[in-house]
């Protein structure tokens, strides 16, 4: 067994490249630590077939925990063909993994400036939020910088400054801007909306790049929107993460598995044991996405939403959009995989599918309860 260290600057790695060639190693099996692996693999990708190893399924003995011992490990575990390689997509997905995940941080950045701006004008007593759903649409973005330009709120003012249905709230706008703001609070206010114009105009500038990224995927992107609540960005994060070839996974079940939001499953001796479990930590880019594609889906009038409504009614509304993300996803795999738009199955399909309808059930149920139940030609008596 040979054994050598190198550096990880790009010289270093370029320098093990080379001593892999004269090797005649073809074949590289690493641990997937953070993003330290992946200049390793952006090196070794092209002249060697790179496994990249799970770091919870390749768990070294207890006591033996030194890179040397993990590295022979790891060649041991390999040579057996005991490790299973992770999924890593093409350079291209890649890519469009980063945009999306950028404009992700981007969006939190923003809405934390926004709140930053809330939490001032209560602190100022400005209870503008109290009586705006948006108070960062039209007419609020003109309330703060009124403030913020020292300016003196009147009636009049008011009525210039609110638009559309916030025109009847004058009297009430008037009163909530009635605030002590002092100069302190001006400018940080005006930090803020600094900043904030600065993410926006980030954003728009990121998606126009993503546009363009995403031009050769456009038919997937419009495939998947056909799922009830999936809009542009959700469909945008799925192909960022899963990209459009399905035959990397043997099933829907692997990839939700490898997305953390598969359901548990606990058998014994042939049977199926009821036990809470959590979720896997997965993908969380892609879980994120899939759960709020699920909260919009149970919105609509459709199987998702219903299926949403009758897993709610049992457990929660929490662990009812976890059902349904999983469901999106299976969705999405096979959507991408046959190439085919989402067969929306209707409200009533959980009702049809079951063996007795719902009628017969309730009737069912009042005969229990001693009722005697006369169904007639017009109604039930």
């Amino acid at each position: 067994m040979f054994m050598r260290e190198f550096s990880t600057v790009l010289s270093g790695l370029l320098e093990l490249s080379d001593w892999l060639a004269e090797l005649d190693c073809t074949e590289v099996a690493m641990e997937s630590t953070g993003v330290f692996w992946k200049p390793v693999f952006g090196v070794l990708e092209a002249p060697c077939a790179v496994t990249l190893a799970n770091a919870a399924h390749i768990k070294n003995l207890p006591g033996r925990k030194t890179d040397k011992k993990d590295a022979q490990w790891i060649a041991e575990l390999h040579r057996c063909g005991l490790i299973s390689n992770s999924f890593i997509a093409p350079r291209e997905i890649r890519e469009l993994r980063d945009l999306t995940r950028y404009r992700k941080k981007l969006k939190g950045y923003e809405t934390s400036e926004r709140n930053r701006i809330l939490k001032v004008l209560e602190d100022a007593n400005i209870k503008i939020s109290t009586f705006m759903s948006d108070v960062f649409g039209k007419s609020g973005r003109l309330m703060p910088d009124a403030l913020v330009n020292g300016e003196t709120i009147e009636p009049e003012q008011i009525a210039d400054l609110a638009m559309g249905r916030l025109r009847p709230k004058i009297p009430e706008l008037t009163l909530a801007l009635s605030g002590r703001v002092t100069l302190h609070h001006r400018k940080i206010i005006q930090r803020s909306l600094e900043h904030l114009e600065f993410f926006e105009k980030s954003i728009a500038d990121l998606e126009q790049d993503m546009e363009q990224y995403f031009t050769p995927y456009q038919k997937q992107e419009e495939l998947l929107q056909t799922i009830p609540g999936l809009g542009s960005n959700v469909a945008k994060v799925i192909l960022a993460e899963i990209g459009t070839d399905m035959s990397v996974f043997p099933s829907a079940s692997h990839l939700s598995s490898w997305a953390g939001i598969s359901p548990g499953n606990n058998e014994s001796a042939g049977k199926k044991k009821k036990k809470r479990t959590r979720t896997t930590q997965g993908n969380q880019a892609l879980k994120s996405a899939l759960l709020e594609a699920g909260w919009a889906a149970s919105k609509t009038r459709t199987f998702l939403g219903s299926k949403f409504w009758s897993v709610a009614g049992r457990k929660s509304k929490k662990r009812a959009t976890v059902v349904i993300a999983h469901k999106i996803l299976v969705i999405a795999y096979y959507v991408l995989k046959t190439g085919e738009p989402y067969n929306e199955l209707g409200t009533d399909y959980l009702e049809l599918r079951k063996p007795i309808s719902t009628e017969e059930l309730m009737i069912r149920r009042l005969a229990k309860q001693g009722y005697t139940v006369v169904k007639s030609n017009d109604a039930i008596a």
